[in-house]
């Protein structure tokens, strides 16, 4: 029986994961058909519940507005996605029950690595404080964060994020928006997690500034369009930018092990064949070497 999966999420036309999937599953030769469904808020009850009773139904990615209402909906959580708080995988797990995992934690760390060397124990930041960057502060405590500073615009609404971080052990600071552009080029690495455009006053503020040199590693979760101001100025100051699209990529590697039953206990078969098929089929270089969200 052929097995189906999908990406949900509004809008989702933009949405490269069935690219990304079909990719995968053709290297792996599962036959599995994935599709985009365009979900706004409150309709995923429905949807989920129509999944529980479909045998062939393998996993669900989920995205934005969405990934909130995906772990009030899980019926269990993974420890990772518990600890953050929002869920962007959802995997039937028998008797009607759903499993919520977040794998854009192993998105982020996989294409912080890929896209240049890091400290053992990186001076990092934050961009924003939504769900996004929950999973960004679990992510940098895997790269070797002692501490992240989150620059917000309301800190009111980063209280998902400081809360992700006493889950997750690790000291957050939360600094104002309006004072970062002065101490970006400071970090080792920065994650930008507004939505697209939404930094791009602050890119020309970060331009502007006298002198400004770095060495970082800046991932901007936005892929659309690309590069974004912020990863333009970034680079243009010397330092290493990593588009959402490579953070797509390497969290798709985990939800494939799910969606196909492998688990995330175990290797993904072909997996730089798989990486490298992704990355094909997104326009995007090989990123199937040694940088990976396992090195």
């Amino acid at each position: 029986m052929t097995g189906h999966a999908g990406v949900v999420g509004h809008p989702i036309g933009h949405s490269r994961s069935p690219q990304l999937h079909t990719a995968a599953y053709a290297v792996l030769g599962e036959q599995l058909r994935y599709e985009a469904v365009d979900l706004d808020e409150f309709e995923l009850t429905g949807y989920i519940d129509r999944l529980r009773a479909d045998e062939s139904w393998r996993g669900l990615s989920v995205t934005m507005p969405l990934k909130s209402e995906a772990a009030e909906l899980s019926d269990e959580l993974t420890p990772l996605a518990a600890a953050v708080g929002v869920v962007n995988t959802l995997v039937p797990v028998g008797d009607g029950k759903v499993l919520g995992h977040n794998t854009d934690v192993a998105g982020i760390v996989g294409a912080v690595r890929a896209a240049g060397s890091l400290p053992e124990r990186p001076r990092v930041a934050i961009l924003g404080g939504g769900g996004t960057a929950t999973a960004a502060v679990a992510a940098l405590r895997e790269l070797g964060a002692d501490g992240i500073d989150v620059w917000v615009r309301s800190e009111s609404r980063a209280a998902r994020t400081t809360t992700a971080a006493q889950q997750l052990d690790v000291p957050v600071h939360l600094r104002p928006w309006d004072q970062a552009a002065e101490h970006l080029a400071g970090y080792n690495v920065v994650i930008a997690t507004a939505p697209p455009h939404g930094c791009d006053e602050l890119a020309a503020a970060f331009a502007a500034v006298r002198g400004r040199r770095t060495r970082g590693v800046l991932l901007d979760a936005a892929y659309d369009p690309w590069p974004s101001a912020i990863a333009r100025a970034w680079q243009a100051a010397g330092g290493a930018i990593a588009p959402g699209l490579d953070m797509l990529i390497f969290q798709a590697v985990d939800q494939i092990r799910l969606f196909t039953g492998i688990g995330l206990d175990r290797e993904l078969p072909r997996r730089r064949e798989v990486v490298a098929a992704m990355c094909a089929a997104v326009g995007r270089p090989d990123l199937s070497g040694e940088h990976d969200s396992e090195r």
